[in-house]
């Protein structure tokens, strides 16, 4: 599973007293212990995997930090532990979770560091709808002023809510359109790929209008914004989104489990970054190896961003107010 995307980044230094510092990491640490003990209590195993890899993500949307070793050669921080605790699960780990650091390029502002604390989880025999359930019970946890039900809409049914208008079926012409007519400053941008036009609306047009009261949960998403999520029968993704007002907190996938799927994916993301002018990532041969021999148990996973949750837990405003050292200090 991908972390939350980081969307709209822009950077700026936010000053923060050193008591407040010193509250947020008791905070930190009061809460990890409640998700280590949510997991506990479910059975999932804890788990480790590298930050630092031969492989990087493959979707095309996550600007990666990229190393290059004299010995080693070419290194990636990772963005997701999703790759290695697959390749876990496949060797009989069962059902596992990881709190661990994960890391985004060029991206540093309210709601974004470039080092940032993921929980990422994979439940055996889940499908997304269950862990659905499972997701916002652990938020519940964590900030317990989200207890009440989350509200569970379809990607279409959001934006037509929003927008009136079919994301699904509407050509691209008539999404740019609803994007220059909503979003005056996206005039500015050139807008050719349709699900860069599409995340615009979500995260400036769509998402805006999520109640702060309660989370939001969106699903089925358009095909083409699968990443290693399965297709359903109506050709969506079964995948999802957790918002809470127009923050994205968490995303989860009903998992891809076939050679083939990965790397038809894999292509297409590659094929993505090439029309984009975007640096080359090298695959995650070690993960096509491991399906090669079989199949992914049947599975879902989910990216949580822990610090954006933490920030909700301590009513916080910056994504600094919650770092010991956020960037503009390491």
């Amino acid at each position: 599973m991908p972390a939350p995307r980081n969307r709209a980044a822009s950077g700026h230094e936010h000053t923060v007293p050193p008591r407040a510092r010193l509250a947020a990491v008791r905070q930190r640490a009061a809460l990890l212990a409640q998700a280590r003990a949510f997991f506990a209590e479910r059975g999932y195993l804890e788990v480790e995997t590298p930050v630092l890899a031969r492989a990087g993500a493959a979707d095309a949307q996550l600007a990666q930090f990229a190393l290059n070793d004299p010995v080693l050669g070419a290194l990636y921080l990772q963005t997701s532990p999703e790759y290695a605790m697959k390749r876990l699960i496949m060797a009989g780990s069962g059902s596992i979770y990881q709190i661990t650091k994960a890391f985004r390029q060029g991206e540093s502002g309210r709601f974004h560091n470039p080092e940032f604390t993921l929980v990422e989880w994979y439940g055996l025999g889940y499908d997304h709808r269950r862990l659905i359930a499972e997701a916002c019970a652990l938020i519940a946890r964590l900030v317990p002023s989200l207890k009440a039900p989350a509200r569970i809409v379809s990607y279409r049914e959001a934006f037509r809510e929003a927008l009136d208008i079919d994301p699904i079926e509407a050509p691209t012409d008539q999404l740019r359109a609803v994007t220059q007519r909503r979003l005056p400053a996206a005039q500015e941008l050139v807008l050719n790929d349709r699900d860069e036009i599409l995340d615009l609306l979500m995260s400036h047009a769509v998402a805006p209008g999520f109640p702060v009261e309660a989370l939001t949960v969106v699903t089925d998403y358009p095909s083409s914004q699968a990443a290693l999520a399965r297709l359903n029968a109506q050709g969506l993704a079964d995948r999802f989104e957790i918002y809470r007002g127009p923050l994205e907190l968490a995303n989860g996938f009903h998992e891809a489990t076939r050679i083939a799927e990965y790397a038809d994916r894999f292509a297409l993301e590659a094929a993505r970054r090439r029309a984009r002018g975007l640096p080359h990532i090298d695959q995650d041969h070690r993960l096509l190896a491991a399906l090669s021999e079989g199949d992914l148990p049947d599975c879902a996973g989910c990216a949580l961003g822990f610090d954006r949750v933490l920030m909700l837990a301590m009513d916080a405003t910056h994504i600094d107010e919650v770092l010991a050292f956020p960037i503009a200090q390491a």
